[in-house]
Order: C-alpha cells, then structure tokens, then sequence
C-alpha cells in the first residue's frame, strides 16, 4: 500500500553501491486512514536506499491498538514476509488460506502474476498490534508465475553467545537455514540481544546488509567506511527503534553491542538483478505492466474480467475489496539510489 513519486533525478542509470557503508535513515510515519484507522512506519523504501538486497519495502504497524480491517487487495511480483512482534493477524487469500499468525510464526506470500488477500486483527474490538510487514521483490525467473503461500512455525535458531539468538526467518545465516522458499539469495534475521551483550554477525562480503532497530537500544560498530558516495563514516551508530543503518557490501562481519535489552532485524541478500518500479501494491519492471494490473483489478471487481481472473476472490469475503487509486499522470520510473 505505496506509493511513490517520480523526479527527474531517478531516470539515470543508478549507482551501485561499491563497498561497506554506515547510512542511517529513520523510518517516517504513513497514515493509511479509512477504516483501518492505523499509521506505519517505513523504513523502506527511501529516497536514498529504494532496495536491500530483494528486500524492497518494509512497514512497522506498531505498537499500537487497534481494530486492523486491511480488505481484499492485490499484489503482483513480490512475496509478503509478516512477522508479528505483538498480537494476532488473521490472514485469508485466493488460494483458500485462512489462518492466523501470532509470534515466532512466519507467513510468506508469494503473488506470482497476481494474488489477493485480506488481513484484519483477530476479535471485533481494538486489540494491540506490532508487527513487520516486508516484501522481496521476485527475479524474472519467479515473477510471472503463479501464486503460493506457506506458514512456518518451527525456524532455525542461532547461538550467538552471551545470551543472544538469531532467528532465521527467511534465507541463510551462520550456516543455518530457513525452510521458507525464496527466489534470490537472502537473509532476514531477527536478533534478540540481553543487555550488556557484545556479539559478532558473520556477514556475505557480496551481499549487501541493514540492520533495524525494534526495541532496547544497540550500538553498531561501523568502523571505517572508506570514501564512499557521502555515507556516514563514523565508528558506531546507536540503533534505536524505528532506524534503518545500510551497511553496504563487502564486509565479513558488524559488531552489536547492546546498552540494554534489544531487539534488531537484519536484512541482506545479494544485489537485486534489476531496478523495479513499484506503485500502490504492485512490484513490476515498467510503467505498463502496473498499468495492465491495475486495469485487471479493476474489471474484476466490476466484473468485466475477460477470461480466467489474474487475482481471483478471497476465501471468506463478499463483495468487499480496495478499490485501485488512480494512476499518477506522468509515467511510472524505477526508484534508484543515490549513493
């Protein structure tokens, strides 16, 4: 539920980021309104960081209470990673699911070509919510092809030492591995850290790495990041709650240590093959392949759907759905960085 605008300065060629880095950027408050009544903060993306690895948004809805009423929608060239960090979100799709996820449980969404799906808090009154909402962008060989959804209750966890854990939600890390299937090569990683914790992150030296802040406090030992492209050189950043830091590339480790009790998530994965272009729900490669799924969206709801559908009716609802918002009038370019 994005969506971005379009400058001048993001139809050149992007630069890639060449080695390690240490760029803090704050999440900034998103009021989604209507009847969900709720405000998010996004980390990604941002003007300055469109991308982590296939890592493309990422939302915190929380904390806060609240009654969640997030109707039928669709997506098309992403997977959904929901990772709830307080409270119960039921979750139901086209392909029959309908389940709730709570704490410690992964659901992962693969649209394909298209999907829809709703998600709405558990219970009739104002509940507390917090969770991370995330989407991976699909390569080419992944993108057309048809949707899926998997649940996963039991992942891997990791010693770090001195008490800290890693939890390995999607992807590889320190020779662990999720059961979850992805499409790129990918980490997502949240690490519960005691106070006074000092540990050591074994990173992929051709990945690129942010870390985030979900509670406590943790300071990040950068160290020297070069020259690089007007990035925070300093030798540590404090990494409080609702802060992304990028780390950039080719780096083999990042230290933690943890002033008080926290909790951070790690997000990582080899350089994405392609700049995308993403409005409102829809992750694609051009302005007219959003265009196509937003027009598919629409006919099916009015029910002028020619052939089969591209998104189908979720499990469990009427007639009730978001409706698509209207095109910008210039046309849709890749968001790219500016290192």
């Amino acid at each position: 539920m994005t969506r971005l605008d379009t400058g001048p300065e993001e139809t050149e060629a992007p630069p890639r980021c060449d080695g390690p880095r240490a760029l803090v950027l704050e999440a900034r408050e998103v009021p989604l309104g209507g009847v969900r009544a709720m405000s998010v903060h996004r980390s990604l993306p941002q003007r300055a960081l469109p991308m982590v690895g296939a890592w493309c948004f990422l939302d915190r809805f929380g904390p806060q209470t609240a009654r969640m009423r997030v109707e039928p929608h669709p997506h098309i060239g992403l997977q959904t990673v929901t990772w709830p960090l307080v409270g119960e979100v039921r979750h139901r799709d086209v392909l029959g699911s309908d389940v709730v996820v709570r704490r410690g449980v992964l659901n992962l969404m693969t649209s394909g070509a298209g999907i829809a799906h709703s998600e709405y808090s558990v219970g009739d009154d104002a509940v507390p919510l917090d969770a991370l909402q995330l989407w991976v962008a699909l390569p080419e060989s992944r993108r057309h092809g048809g949707p899926g959804f998997e649940r996963h209750e039991d992942l891997p966890v990791v010693t770090l030492g001195g008490g800290a854990t890693a939890t390995v939600v999607v992807g590889d890390f320190a020779g662990a591995s999720s059961p979850a299937t992805m499409h790129t090569p990918i980490t997502g990683v949240e690490i519960a850290l005691p106070a006074g914790c000092r540990v050591t992150l074994p990173l992929h030296p051709t990945w690129e790495y942010a870390l985030v802040g979900v509670f406590g406090a943790a300071t990040v030992m950068t160290g020297s990041t070069g020259d690089g492209g007007g990035a925070d050189a300093a030798a540590s950043v404090d990494l409080a709650p609702q802060r992304l830091l990028y780390l950039g590339i080719e780096r083999t480790e990042i230290a933690l240590h943890a002033t008080e009790e926290a909790t951070v998530f790690l997000l990582g994965g080899e350089p994405f093959e392609a700049d995308i272009v993403m409005w409102w729900n829809f992750v694609a490669r051009s302005h007219d392949e959003i265009a196509a799924a937003r027009d598919a969206w629409e006919a099916e709801g009015r029910g002028e759907a020619s052939g089969p559908p591209r998104f189908g009716h979720v499990t469990g609802h009427g007639d009730e759905r978001i409706p698509a918002p209207p095109l910008p009038s210039v046309r849709l370019t890749p968001r790219r960085r500016r290192d």
